[in-house]
């Protein structure tokens, strides 16, 4: 399926065609049997979302997880999904229906429903569609949604079991309440930032004086109509006069208590503060302490209701012109002044968020919050990067927790399992799994048994989106119904996510875990959700801002991947993409427009990687091969590759369970493009019209083989392409369903005097670039003679090759310094460079000076290092061995340097 005869790796036609035959082989594809499993779930996208680079970094890491799996030969199920995301779709059907001409008020709820349903098989698997082209390599047979039937049974029978153990409560109280979606938010889902405001200042007569005052300050003097009293401290010696007094509420004439609370901080303002029990959280704890009226004055769009007397119908922000106008014509206002404050959005719309009394379902965390902090103290649970816990044990602390509020004043979304007998706030409720269930329940409760369904009605409220995903990890394999695939495939391995969701998602998932899966799994299992938890950073742009659609700073998904192809796009975000940390990503932003072009050099670089690993391909399969001995620089060459290919199988290994994958891409990228590519392909490349020896040929096939193996989890699409390029291919042998190369024991010595033969090449040629020697001139080396010199010479292989790839007329060892030669060090044996030009002395003199400076400067810092008793005493052994020879071989660098000086000067 491969060619070799386009000049150009050409992902557009690759990358589709591949991903089409690992499809029809069905390699993704996952049941239960005898071999390891290894599951993740995807963090599931909203059903409105499209592509964006927080995405392609997150799914980019499951799927390199989920393809090392699937080569190291465990059975791999990644399953894909979405999330229903009840305030953003429905803000999104909504706005479809306006566009028809259609009102949500004009529709019953199952029409709207109708409407919202073909929204979402229109829109909602764009995503998921898109996530093909990036190569990830999910089940998509498993793909779930969470409003789909079984997701949905699953979230009624949680809410009845948490009603019934005595979690689950109704109750009415302050919310944070989202104006324009009309609906209420978790704290979690409200955004706080400093913004500007104003401080009005405004006077309270004191009940049964002719002119007595009180002044307060307030932030929104529009809700001063639902003041129900006046709060000052205790101990504030100001208002010690105005204990048990009364004070009038301007504009309304209402006579309200002066209470008195050490909460009021006596610093801010004036330290008098009004009262709104309705419309504020702290206020609504004061008023239920004290016993004030509750006044509700807000409509739920944010307008005045007739409980504010004045300014009705107007919207809350204009009503705060028009009160703070009021207030000034008829004499309360006394002064304005400009004020920096926290203000608190609507993570889904942007709308200022208000606080609002409602009544609402709520869930109490404290149990659970604990519960999940244990499991990640304990290590059932492990973080990555582990810094990540302190964020985590800091949110869930008790005095953190507070219940959650898990009901939403939506149609879109899973619907409260409540049936209510009567009307009004104080109705009988029944919560059940079905309908059936609720009048059962309703008749005996009624001793009724005539009573019938349609006498009963459904809560109109949805659960929170989070109630339903939190169960994820359960649900997706139908845990809640059926537990064989649960006990096969539970608890999944990786959960790869943002930190910006640790509280709405991931610890709600360790506490729905924890709180079933021993129900469902038996005494015994395990019962954490997952085992480890790879937070990814931000993606932000080069001003550290993070990327989004309504910045213009962020790329478009796809246009980064047509024009850099999948791979190239992979290559880009993971080799910035250090775990925990932000990734800048470089996308340029055009001067002229200010949007963010789609353009990238890391992209670029690993477009340029593919274009490497294509050419070199077809250099080797151009090669004519014969069944000819191979010679000692072959030899040598070949052995010291596969050496190599073991040591960065090792390292890569070790990086991986630890989550450093864009370290682990950086070690394979500098192995395949430094030492196989610009190294070994050099050293074994035969002359020109010479063919190579079919021993060295293969064993260079296999190396490829092998590097394409390793790499293939990260830039699958190239290595699949390569890997059939590489030989003639029996149906299924493929790289995606190859076998993970094994550790084994390498030849550490031998890389090591490779090295040292590459540090006298790369000598060699460093000077005939700063003298303009051309490459092909032979010139004559000499090197010290000392016991490692003798060694490298009297190796064949090592010897042939430096003098091949050096361009060499001579190697021998001397014991004193030639005539006319330029010097450099290979370790800390002096190399001299004999040239028929001139030597420039005081060139040479400040070219060693500057290596002496910096080997100075190099051992101080190791000096520095070693001489931290901490260090020292904490790291391990070998590490602080390995420092100690740093900084040996950095001395006798030094002394070299200062005798090749010192010559200089004789």
């Amino acid at each position: 399926m491969t060619t070799t005869q386009s000049k150009h790796y050409t992902p557009r036609e690759i990358e589709p065609k591949w991903y089409q035959h690992w499809l029809d082989r069905q390699y993704f594809r996952s049941t239960p049997d005898e071999r390891e499993a290894f599951s993740i779930v995807i963090p599931p996208p909203n059903v409105t979302g499209v592509l964006h680079m927080g995405h392609m970094l997150n799914n980019t890491i499951q799927d390199i997880l989920a393809r090392q799996a699937r080569l190291a030969g465990k059975n791999v199920c990644w399953v894909p999904g979405t999330d229903h995301a009840s305030i953003a779709t429905e803000a999104k059907v909504v706005k479809m229906l306006r566009e028809r001409g259609i009102k949500k008020s004009e529709l019953s709820r199952d029409e709207f429903m109708t409407y919202a349903w073909e929204w979402k098989e229109k829109y909602g698997g764009i995503i998921l569609d898109q996530l093909k082209k990036l190569g990830a390599s999910c089940d998509w047979d498993r793909t779930r949604f969470t409003l789909e039937p079984s997701l949905s049974r699953a979230v009624n029978h949680i809410f009845v079991d948490l009603f019934r153990k005595g979690q689950l409560y109704r109750g009415k109280r302050i919310t944070n309440w989202d104006p324009e979606a009309l609906t209420v938010l978790s704290n979690e889902e409200v955004i706080y930032q400093d913004e500007n405001s104003r401080l009005y200042y405004v006077r309270y007569q004191v009940e049964g004086t002719a002119d007595e005052w009180v002044t307060i300050a307030t932030q929104r003097p529009e809700t001063i109509m639902a003041d129900t009293g006046l709060a000052i401290n205790p101990s504030d010696e100001r208002y010690t006069h105005l204990h048990g007094k009364r004070v009038i509420v301007p504009l309304v004439d209402r006579a309200v208590p002066v209470i008195t609370d050490h909460y009021v901080d006596v610093a801010f303002g004036t330290g008098a503060l009004k009262v709104t029990p309705a419309h504020d959280q702290n206020d609504y704890e004061l008023g239920q302490k004290h016993g004030l009226a509750v006044i509700d004055m807000l409509h739920p769009d944010g307008t005045l209701n007739e409980q504010a007397e004045i300014c009705v119908g107007m919207d809350r922000f204009a009503a705060r012109k028009a009160v703070a106008k009021l207030l000034e014509e008829q004499g309360y206002l006394v002064k304005i002044e400009d004020y920096r404050t926290r203000v608190g959005r609507s993570e889904r719309t942007n709308a200022v968020v208000e606080p609002r009394l409602t009544l609402q379902w709520f869930l109490r965390m404290k149990d659970m919050a604990a519960t999940a902090l244990e499991a990640v103290r304990s290590g059932e649970v492990r973080f990555y990067p582990e810094n990540m816990w302190n964020m985590y044990q800091a949110w869930l602390q008790e005095d953190n927790i507070r219940d959650w509020c898990i009901s939403r004043q939506l149609w879109w979304g899973q619907r409260i399992p409540a049936w209510y007998l009567g009307e009004g706030e104080n109705a009988e409720f029944f919560v059940a799994e079905t309908a059936e269930e609720a009048l059962e329940q309703a008749r005996q409760a009624t001793a009724n048994p005539a009573l019938q369904l349609s006498e009963l009605r459904q809560d109109e409220d949805v659960v929170d989106t989070w109630f339903s995903s939190w169960l994820w990890p359960i649900s997706v394999f139908d845990g809640f119904e059926n537990q064989e695939e649960l006990k096969y495939y539970y608890p999944t391995n990786t959960l790869v996510t943002g930190w910006d969701i640790m509280f709405f998602w991931v610890a709600r998932m360790i506490m729905a875990g924890y709180e079933w899966s021993g129900e469902l799994l038996g005494e015994g299992a395990q019962r954490q959700p997952f085992k480890a938890v790879y937070f990814t950073g931000m993606v932000r742009d080069n001003k550290r801002r993070k990327m989004s659609k309504s910045l213009g700073n962020s790329p478009e998904a796809l246009e980064l991947i047509d024009v850099y192809g999948a791979d190239g796009v992979r290559f880009g975000l993971l080799s910035a993409a250090a775990a925990g940390n932000d990734i800048i990503f470089d996308a340029p932003i055009d001067p002229e427009t200010g949007q963010v072009r789609n353009e990238s050099k890391l992209c670029e670089q690993g477009r340029n990687f593919c274009n490497k690993l294509w050419n070199a391909l077809r250099l080797i399969k151009g090669w004519e091969v014969t069944p000819s001995t191979p010679g000692p620089i072959e030899v040598l060459a070949a052995d010291w590759i596969e050496a190599r290919l073991l040591q960065t199988t090792a390292e890569i290994d070790a990086l991986l369970p630890e989550y450093r994958l864009s370290e682990a891409i950086m070690t394979l990228y500098k192995f395949i493009w430094d030492d196989f590519c610009s190294w070994y392909l050099e050293m074994i490349k035969p002359e020109l019209g010479n063919p190579i020896d079919a021993t060295t040929y293969e064993r260079t096939l296999d190396v490829f083989e092998r590097m394409m193996t390793l790499l293939h989890p990260f830039m699958p699409f190239v290595t699949e392409e390569v890997w059939h390029g590489l030989r003639e291919r029996a149906a299924g042998d493929d790289c995606c369903a190859g076998s993970w190369p094994k550790v084994m024991p390498y030849d550490a010595e031998l890389i090591g005097w490779v090295e040292r033969a590459k540090e006298a090449v790369s000598g060699v040629r460093e000077i005939r670039n700063s003298k303009g020697i051309k490459m092909r001139d032979p010139l004559a080396l000499s090197a010290q003679d000392t016991p490692s010199t003798r060694q490298l010479t009297a190796h064949e292989g090592l010897r042939a090759l430096i003098e091949k790839m050096a361009v060499l007329s001579s190697l021998s060892l001397i014991t004193s310094e030639p005539e006319n030669a330029v010097s450099f060090l290979v370790g800390n044996d002096r190399f001299y460079l004999v040239l028929e030009q001139e030597i420039d002395v005081e060139a040479e003199r400040e070219r060693i000076t500057k290596e002496l400076e910096y080997y100075q400067g190099f051992v101080a810092s190791v000096a520095k290092k070693l001489s931290n008793e901490r260090f020292v005493a904490g790291a391990p052994a070998q590490v602080v061995e390995a420092e100690r020879k740093k900084m040996a071989d950095g001395e006798a660098k030094i002394k070299n340097l200062e005798e090749a000086l010192e010559s200089l000067a004789s």
